[in-house]
């Protein structure tokens, strides 16, 4: 195995086990959680999707043919990637500003204040948006095939599918205990969670390419 897909498949691995911690860490207070909460899980976040980019990075090498282009759809998907880490890296400053400005925990940063209503889009409909384009574009990269089964990648169209059919939300207010609000449960923690142990799922697959198909490089 390369070292190159030994690191991509272990960045994702990676990413999907600190991502359900963090996800862990948004549901421990019922209520406004206090600053030591909302800066550690988003300290989490930096570093999962720091590990994020990493496995972006080194997908979009793998994904490369023999003549080092990975096709319209590989850099399509490596390009969402990209862009997913980046606008859940903005929405993890304004969490955090919103704390900072109010150390005492006596609001919510996910749902009070202008920085929250900030945040609704970039972990609502645009974080489903960039997730879906990754999904699809990855099934339709020429290269996929040598890393992923025709199961996982049709899997990875449905879930695609799933997270399109929750930008509407986006329609339905910010009460954050409304499974399908910009800013619910379910459309963005839940489906957040299963994204992110899909990618998991992708570096694992990564990591058992070798006794399934030769290598690229």
């Amino acid at each position: 195995m390369s070292s190159e897909r030994r690191v991509t498949g272990w960045a994702a691995l990676l990413g999907g086990l600190l991502s359900l911690v963090m996800v862990g860490l948004y549901f421990v207070y019922s209520g406004p959680p206090p600053s030591a909460n909302v800066l550690s899980r988003n300290l989490i976040t930096i570093a999962t999707f720091t590990v994020f980019l990493v496995f972006a990075v080194g997908l979009g090498r793998l994904l490369r043919g023999p003549d080092g282009d990975a096709g319209l759809g590989g850099d399509l998907a490596v390009t969402a990637l990209r862009m997913y880490v980046t606008v859940t890296l903005v929405a993890a400053s304004l969490e955090v500003g919103a704390s900072l400005q109010d150390p005492d925990g006596h609001l919510d940063p996910t749902v009070d204040g202008p920085l929250a209503a900030g945040m609704v889009l970039l972990h609502g409909p645009i974080a489903r948006v960039l997730v879906a384009v990754f999904l699809l574009a990855l099934a339709a990269a020429p290269a996929a095939r040598r890393y992923f089964s025709r199961r996982m990648l049709r899997g990875g169209v449905a879930l695609a599918l799933v997270n399109l059919a929750l930008v509407p939300s986006l329609f339905f207010g910010m009460d954050a205990a409304d499974f399908y609000a910009a800013n619910g449960w379910g459309a963005v923690a839940s489906i957040g969670a299963v994204n992110v142990i899909w990618f998991a799922a992708l570096g694992r697959s990564i990591l058992r390419t070798p006794r399934r198909a030769p290598a690229l490089v």
